[in-house]
């Protein structure tokens, strides 16, 4: 077990080292900053010693050294768009994207095995061929249809919901969160359906397959009978073997969802990290995007990690090895 961890590790390692490479490219390769930062009427005296101030007038390994060391101290240059550290630019929209994904996880998961589960214990039932059906509209529809669909029901026509924003917010020692507040769970209900409705359809068909096939298995006719009750067949046995297979699925589905949220966060003009992305693309604010595609291979890597460490948990088969 030990030995398949540090195996990881060093695999983890390797992909954040890529993943540098490609926002150091990013970083320098793109854009002017001579322009971004200094604008068009700039002298030429003035580029110049911009760009040696940056480091942009050494080798390139040389650079890609620096940005490295920068990079592990925190610090990715200054934004071109807010002129202020990319570092306090990303913090200050963390909180919305963090919020956002939680939300969308929690109603993903619990939806999706739930729903799975009960699928499978009441297949031939109208209620799950419903369900069923349903679970098409996630599996065909794009995000950001099912996200207008949603806003137009429930905002327009409904006007249950509030479309766009974070509601008010409240400061809990510099955490501006919304969840504190009416307005913000109100506004955090529709963006956190959308974002999670694909990976709910997703987890609950994967789910219902797995349980399908563990009902159908040797162990659990054994015990129906033995005359185990229902809640101890299906959650105790059935369950848990179901959701072997399926940790890795939801792992990486759920950390898909920060890098996803982009379209989500646009739709419904949520202030995180996917917004961001999109504004500094057109803006060309080069800094936030490298540091951005950083952060989002840095957040694969440690999700892989947890994934391999509850797979374990959940097969003790793999503690021996």
């Amino acid at each position: 077990m030990l030995a398949r961890l540090l195996g990881r590790l060093g695999q983890s390692v390797l992909v954040l080292l890529v993943v540098s490479m490609v926002s150091f490219l990013v970083f320098r390769y793109i854009g002017d900053p001579t322009v971004s930062l200094l604008g068009e009427d700039a002298s030429v005296a003035e580029r110049e010693a911009l760009l040696q101030e940056l480091g942009f007038d050494q080798s390139v390994p040389v650079q890609y050294a620096g940005y490295l060391k920068q990079v592990l101290s925190g610090q990715f240059g200054i934004s071109y768009r807010f002129r202020q550290p990319v570092t306090e630019v990303i913090a200050s929209r963390v909180p919305a994207t963090v919020e956002l994904s939680l939300a969308a996880a929690l109603f993903a998961v619990v939806g999706g095995i739930g729903l799975g589960v009960y699928t499978a214990m009441r297949r031939q039932s109208l209620v799950s061929r419903t369900i069923m059906g349903v679970s098409l509209v996630g599996v065909s529809l794009p995000t950001f249809l099912i996200g207008i669909g949603l806003i137009y029901l429930f905002s327009v026509e409904l006007k249950w919901l509030p479309a766009f924003g974070r509601g008010t917010l409240v400061d809990v020692g510099g955490w501006q969160t919304g969840l504190l507040t009416v307005s913000g769970l109100s506004a955090l209900v529709l963006p956190a359906i959308t974002l999670g409705f694909f990976k709910l359809t997703l987890i609950m068909r994967l789910v219902r397959t797995e349980m399908l096939d563990v009902l159908r298995s040797d162990y659990i006719r054994f015990a129906r009978a033995r005359g185990l009750r229902n809640a101890t067949l299906y959650g105790r046995h059935a369950l848990r073997n179901t959701l072997i297979p399926v940790i890795t699925i939801i792992g990486l589905q759920l950390g898909s969802l920060i890098a996803f949220a982009i379209v989500t966060e646009t739709v419904f003009q949520w202030p995180g990290l996917g917004l961001l992305f999109i504004t500094s693309i057109q803006g060309v604010d080069v800094p936030v995007i490298a540091a951005y595609l950083l952060m989002i291979g840095l957040l694969y890597v440690a999700i892989n990690l947890m994934v391999d460490l509850l797979y374990a948990w959940a097969d003790p088969r793999l503690r021996r090895r």
